[in-house]
């Protein structure tokens, strides 16, 4: 490992510590006062979503995975914020059963012009117009599905599809599609482990964010390694 990939590894893990240890206070004081800046729900004491250091370590795992599957290049700051984002999405999820426009908006913004940014510096324009195309595809397809679902997709879900298929189509059309479809093999896995273990009933209704980004997060490092 050369001495610059290096040094941005170690730079990873302590983002990932730090970004970890912000999501965990945002997280434990959801849901956030309308109007009041993010930034301010993170200072003082107050209550934590899982305890620590679970959260901020593995926060700091994926930063430096992000940064091994990619190397010194400039699409790393843009997954980075996506695997930021997304454990802070996840563990909402989990807890509310919502995924927040407060966070998944500006991911979707931000992570658009940090990918504009790498296509410009790469001369990669095609990874560009095929991220946009794939944010459109999956947003289509979800809200299509949200749309004729008795039970399954909120609005939520249909949104974190567009960052997703951002993300998934930067990657190439195969992932899109591979992503898209990963996510339900993960809830319909977890669903039946949950079952087995008598954690839920049939009639029991999961949040699907999580094995979105699971599934998305499966496809990526497939795709990357």
């Amino acid at each position: 490992m050369s001495l610059p990939l290096l040094v941005a590894c170690g730079a990873a893990v302590l983002l990932g510590l730090l970004a970890g240890a912000l999501a965990n206070r945002l997280a434990g004081r959801f849901p956030w006062p309308d109007g009041v800046p993010l930034w301010t729900v993170t200072t003082g004491p107050g209550a934590l979503a899982v305890r620590r250091p679970l959260l901020e370590v593995g926060t700091a795992v994926l930063c430096l995975l992000v940064v091994l599957g990619w190397g010194l290049s400039w699409q790393v700051p843009a997954f980075l914020l996506l695997a930021v984002a997304a454990v802070l999405l996840g563990v909402i999820d989990l807890r509310h059963r919502l995924l927040p426009d407060r966070i998944v908006l500006p991911t979707f913004v931000a992570g658009g012009a940090l990918l504009l940014i790498a296509a410009a510096a790469d001369g990669d324009w095609p990874a560009l117009l095929r991220a946009v195309l794939g944010a459109l595809v999956l947003f289509a397809v979800f809200l299509v599905l949200a749309l004729i679902s008795q039970s399954g997709l909120g609005m939520g879900d249909v949104k974190l599809a567009a960052v997703l298929g951002l993300f998934l189509g930067w990657l190439g059309w195969g992932p899109v599609l591979v992503g898209a479809v990963a996510g339900f093999i993960v809830q319909a896995v977890l669903a039946l482990v949950l079952l087995a273990l008598r954690r839920v009933r049939r009639n029991s209704e999961l949040p699907f964010g999580p094995a979105m980004l699971v599934g998305a997060a499966l496809t990526m490092a497939l795709a990357v390694t």
